[in-house]
């Protein structure tokens, strides 16, 4: 009997959602008395998952393994799942992870709960905190299959590491090729930077900025937090910011520990979809802006005036406690 996750990687390196659910697949293991594993496509080290727990990597290196196939990789995973004896199977909030759930549920004939927020609060039955409502609510989940498969609320857990010693496993799975039924094309993805996904910090700005010519102040206030830049939906449609960092109930629902929203009103859309985030700061020349309601921290001021001296205060703070 086993925990087992499925870790998503990106070059080698392994996504800080496949991180979180490692750190949560171990502490329940540990609870359990068995041990936490991970099934991986492609290479990658796995190092930085036994610093979180994962005693055993079970690695599929066939040719096409790298290129996503929700169908081909529920098959592996089942199959591993099944052999290994997992009762419980994590994964992250990624898109990638919310279409294989419902897949890796009908493979292990598998009750699947969306947005667990906590540890189980109960082993018999197992018993999940989710988060509803669009994060305005929680609810208590009782699964009564033998096994059970999670999807964990981006930031919700946290990293805690807990190092062990990792067996890395390679599988031969050629039905990754033969059972293939997407084709996907060529993405051109952002080197470098931080995904909105995977942030912790997010800062996003709208259409009080007047231009694309001046998202050089946002960039670097991001820069200088360590965290993502994103935008809302006005701003994506109107061709200033790529759509890939468009969040919001109709783009990527952001689930960081601060966020940060520089001249945008806060539509009932953007607000839902970053509802997750547990700090909320406002930037705002308009008091009466609906952000403010939902806000933590808000400042009334022009964002020409206001990002540029907390940009410096940043600076001046990091560098006296460098």
């Amino acid at each position: 009997m086993s925990v087992l996750i499925y870790a998503e990687q990106e070059q080698g390196v392994f996504r800080k959602q496949s991180l979180e659910a490692a750190s949560y697949a171990s502490a329940w293991a540990q609870a359990q008395g068995t041990s936490a594993e991970a099934v991986v496509f492609g290479h990658a080290d796995s190092d930085s998952l036994a610093q979180y727990g994962i005693r055993k990597l079970h690695q599929i290196n066939e040719d096409q393994s790298e290129r996503f196939e929700a169908h081909s990789h529920a098959r592996a995973i089942a199959k591993i799942a099944k052999e290994s004896g997992a009762k419980l199977v994590v994964l992250g909030a990624s898109a990638n992870a919310q279409s294989l759930a419902p897949l890796l549920a009908v493979h292990l004939d598998a009750a699947y709960v969306s947005g667990v927020v906590a540890m189980p609060e109960a082993s018999a039955p197992m018993t999940f905190k989710r988060a509803v409502f669009t994060n305005k609510g929680f609810s208590q989940t009782e699964v009564s299959s033998e096994v059970a498969i999670i999807s964990l609320s981006a930031n919700a857990y946290g990293l805690h590491p807990n190092p062990v010693s990792c067996s890395n496993e390679e599988i031969s799975f050629p039905e990754l090729n033969a059972q293939a039924k997407t084709t996907p094309g060529l993405i051109d993805k952002a080197q470098g930077k931080i995904s909105i996904a995977d942030a912790e910090i997010v800062v996003s700005a709208g259409r009080g900025l007047k231009g694309p010519e001046n998202w050089g102040m946002i960039e670097e206030l991001a820069q200088v937090l360590g965290g993502a830049t994103a935008c809302s939906k006005p701003v994506s449609d109107l061709g200033w910011r790529p759509h890939s960092e468009h969040v919001g109930q109709t783009g990527k629902p952001v689930a960081s520990n601060l966020y940060i929203a520089v001249g945008i009103s806060g539509a009932i859309q953007h607000l839902a979809g970053v509802s997750a985030s547990k700090t909320k700061v406002v930037i705002n020349t308009d008091p009466e802006a609906p952000f403010f309601k939902a806000a933590d921290y808000g400042i009334v001021g022009d964002a020409f005036e206001v990002v540029p001296q907390l940009i410096e205060k940043i600076k001046a703070f990091k560098s006296q406690n460098a």
